[in-house]
């Protein structure tokens, strides 16, 4: 890590890490600790501000738009799949979209589409927790890190638990190849230790207090904490995807979204040099203001991509019913099965068994039916449980994303 660039404005402290490597012998550097969050907002331009309501006004109809629905919670798998598809591409785990909206979620073919539908595990555990009003706490963190790594090649012996052991974040564009590894990170975050352990409890204190704070906007206190979490680097994996994951729990914690629909992270993904650039200025020079710039425009861009997702996905369910209305089914498990496509992309007809609460045998039935009616699609050749069925429009929509 480059300590040159740490001035004095840095919101943290350098503290002192040595070792003994096998090539270098024994070393001595640094460590960065960012000082605990302010309740005070950081100091910010005025066109920054601008950019942070126009993220705020972007939220509200997004917000707004789920509200108005009868059952927004239909809507949250497909995004939590384009979620989990781009939060993981961030980290270096990448399946085509395609891939990960038809696979089968029970058994995944492969460990990058497990590691993907762990984060969907998780995040559902999450937004679960947060509706419900529990509050955030180290442990439970602890266990989503744990979802996420279950079956992967990351998983460890300290999964689930605060890292007990130092780790690098990247490494400089212009470090030399035979260079220290300390030396040549472009970030060391916080080492092990009960501090840590502590300042993690303070950041999700500090979180739980944000919805009572007014001196700080809920889009900068977003910023705010995300840049705390991926700082601290609490864990030995998964930092990335769990800080994302709680951009959006921290927004439904300041009831800001009423229904965790928004996908943030393919934009970041699109800007990952900025992104990650961005949070590094702020532990270098206390650079604040462009990386909350950078973030609200984030925020305003997914919501608008999420909402507009939305909308898209119920015009789908609104003309797929209107097809079984114009058919000679009537039943009303027909549309209940417009439902269960649009909120399941792709699914067995024993998953509708369940999901519908009838009998297997009706549900193979209303399946067919709508395979007849153009509605749904097989998705291979297979015969029995196990074969695979999709709503061709609703897959048109969440594919639309990638161009």
């Amino acid at each position: 890590m480059d300590l040159q660039a740490f001035t004095e404005d840095s919101p943290g402290a350098l503290v002192a890490i040595s070792g003994t490597d096998a090539h270098h012998g024994q070393w001595r550097h640094a460590a960065f600790v960012p000082d605990p969050l302010s309740s005070e907002s950081p100091a910010l331009t005025g066109a920054t501000y601008r950019i942070v309501a126009n993220a705020r006004a972007a939220l509200a109809a997004l917000d707004s738009t789920s509200r108005q629905l009868p059952n927004p919670r239909l809507f949250r798998r497909p995004s939590l799949q384009a979620e989990a598809q781009s939060t993981s591409a961030l980290e270096g785990t990448y399946a085509p979209l395609a891939e990960v909206l038809t696979a089968d979620t029970e058994r995944p073919p492969n460990v990058d589409l497990r590691e993907i539908f762990n984060y969907v595990e998780a995040a559902d555990a999450a937004f679960d927790r947060t509706t419900a009003g529990h509050p955030l706490t180290v442990g439970f963190l602890g266990e989503l890190q744990a979802v996420l790594v279950t079956g992967t090649s990351n998983e460890h012996p300290s999964s689930g638990r605060v890292r007990g052991h130092r780790v690098v974040v990247g490494q400089r564009a212009d470090a030399e190849p035979a260079e220290l590894p300390v030396r040549a990170a472009r970030f060391i975050p916080p080492p092990p230790g009960i501090d840590l352990h502590a300042n993690l409890q303070e950041l999700l204190d500090w979180m739980s207090r944000g919805v009572a704070n007014e001196k700080i906007d809920p889009v900068v206190a977003a910023a705010m904490a995300h840049y705390q979490f991926e700082s601290l680097h609490p864990f030995h994996d998964g930092n990335g995807r769990i800080g994302r994951l709680l951009i959006v729990v921290h927004l439904l914690q300041q009831r800001v979204l009423f229904e965790p629909t928004l996908t943030v992270s393919p934009w970041f993904e699109a800007r990952r040099t900025e992104y990650y650039d961005s949070l590094l200025r702020v532990s270098t020079e206390a650079d604040w203001d462009s990386y909350v710039g950078f973030f609200a425009r984030g925020l305003e861009e997914s919501a608008k991509r999420t909402r507009a997702r939305m909308l898209a996905l119920v015009d789908v369910q609104t003309d797929m019913k209107e097809a079984v209305r114009r058919s000679p089914l009537r039943a009303d498990t027909a549309h209940a099965l417009v439902d269960f496509a649009v909120a399941n992309i792709s699914f067995t007809v024993r998953a509708v068994e369940g999901g519908l609460g009838v009998t297997y045998g009706r549900a193979n039935t209303l399946v067919n039916q709508l395979v007849q009616l153009g509605l749904l699609a097989p998705l291979d050749d297979a015969r029995g449980p196990a074969r695979r069925f999709y709503a061709p429009q609703v897959y048109d929509v969440l594919l639309a994303e990638e161009t």
